[in-house]
This record gives structure tokens, sequence and C-alpha cells, in this order.
């Protein structure tokens, strides 16, 4: 098995069109280019998925993509967070009653 390695954007997607002009021969690709057989499978089909743009690395961007956002966006991704939020609490208030429901039925009150 072969340890996967650093590449740049231009590398893979040279990889990924030797892939596919080679019947999608993954083993030969991970070999020939010295990365991994998984590595080259998934930047397969992220490539496929969305062409060049998929092969990027956006490691550590998150916080950088947050900030050029609409304000639509940051609205709709608050609403998201408050949501997933609420359902947390409402399960952890189901779980509160359920416990104190059990206690009343084992004799035992605060």
């Amino acid at each position: 098995m072969t340890k996967g390695r650093k590449t740049n954007l231009q590398e893979r997607i040279e990889i990924v069109q030797y892939t596919i002009a080679n019947d999608r021969d993954y083993r030969g690709a991970a070999e020939k280019y010295s990365v991994s057989y998984q590595q080259v499978y998934s930047w397969v089909r992220k490539y496929e998925k969305s062409g060049e743009q998929g092969l990027q690395d956006r490691r550590g961007k998150t916080l950088e993509s947050k900030q050029q956002l609409t304000e639509e966006e940051k609205l709709q991704l608050r609403i998201k967070e408050l949501k997933h939020r609420n359902q947390y609490l409402e399960a952890e208030n189901g779980l509160l009653k359920k416990l104190k429901e059990i206690e009343r039925g084992m004799g035992l009150r605060d």
C-alpha cells in the first residue's frame, strides 16, 4: 500500500484525468503517482461531481467562507444552528420528564 503524499491542484487534475483515460485504473494511477488508492478514488468521485473545483483543498477555509456569506445566507445558517439547538433542548427536556416519571413510579421523590 502506497502512503499518500502532498499534491497540488494541477497534480490532482492530472492524476484524475490519467485514471479516467485508463478505464478507471485506480491502482495503476496510485502506483504511478505515488499516492494512495483511496485518495485517487476520492479525487475521481469529486471530479465527476464538481469538476476541477471539487479537487481544491478547502481545509482551513471555513472562517474565510463564512465571512464571504451574504446577509441572507448568514441568517439561514443561524436559523439552522437554532433549529439544531432547539432539537437538542427538546430531547433533553423529554429525558428529564421521563426520569421524573420513573422516579415517581419507583416511589423516589425530590
